[in-house]
């Protein structure tokens, strides 16, 4: 039954108190009967409150001090409480700097994932560049030195998921070649070159500029910058500055394409 739960639950400290208090007026009720009731009766309005006032003061004093007990161990609960509350808190507050720090690391992946597809479009975009930078120069309007079946060997390569097969083969150009004008020649010895030459450089740096925005590493910035277009990039970066204003300025270049040399 519920009201026997509830006399089961009550402190020990009010059990000692009823039963003091029982004790007490029992005692009290004891002298009276010794004294006689009809002798308490005929005393006095003032002496009866007198002796009621005697009689109940120290039931008040020792409830009062039960209460004061009650209380401290009511306070006590409350802060047990509290803190068992602030300790839920601060896990609470751990979980969710937790689930923010995941979050968080999601985000960046996302972003990152999302670099790396943008990424092999661009590499692709690169290799074309490349691929006609590369026809400018060794193509039958350049020198000639590639037939049309090795060209379209190397664009089929370019198509086959290989964006840096035209790379490869500047770089071993660039390496056979013992004049240094003859190297400048290969990315700025005609307009249609520069105009190549300027939109693989504007293009690789916005490449390696996001890059950097998504990977606070940089790892992904060197894997570019050690990738062929990356050594082409710094090929074409050193010849550049060599170049005259006209050629080395693709906003002045244009970003048309153009087949020839």
């Amino acid at each position: 039954m519920p009201g026997a739960a509830a006399v089961k639950q009550l402190d020990w400290r009010i059990w000692l108190g009823l039963g003091l208090t029982f004790s007490w007026l029992l005692a009290a009720l004891i002298y009276i009967s010794v004294m006689g009731w009809a002798l308490f009766l005929n005393l006095p309005p003032d002496q009866i409150g007198s002796f009621l006032e005697g009689a109940f003061a120290p039931l008040a004093f020792l409830w009062l001090v039960i209460g004061f007990f009650l209380q401290h161990k009511e306070l006590q609960q409350n802060t047990a409480a509290l803190q068992a509350q602030f300790r839920e808190i601060e896990r609470s507050t751990e979980q969710a700097v937790i689930q923010s720090g995941k979050m968080a690391e999601s985000e960046v992946h996302a972003r990152q994932n999302t670099f790396l597809m943008i990424a092999q479009n661009v590499q692709r975009q690169l290799g074309s560049i490349i691929g006609l930078l590369f026809v400018s120069s060794q193509g039958g309007g350049g020198n000639g030195t590639i037939d049309d079946e090795e060209m379209g060997r190397l664009f089929t390569a370019l198509g086959q998921n290989d964006p840096e097969v035209f790379s490869r083969k500047m770089l071993t150009l660039h390496l056979s070649l013992q004049d240094e004008e003859e190297k400048y020649a290969l990315f700025y010895g005609t307009p249609v070159r520069a105009r190549h030459t300027n939109n693989f450089i504007y293009t690789f740096e916005r490449l390696m500029e996001r890059a950097g925005e998504v990977d606070e590493y940089q790892m992904i910035r060197d894997s570019l910058a050690s990738s062929a277009h990356g050594f082409i990039y710094r090929l074409a970066k050193i010849h550049q500055a060599n170049a005259p204003e006209e050629l080395s300025d693709h906003t002045k270049t244009g970003t048309d394409i153009r087949v020839g040399t």
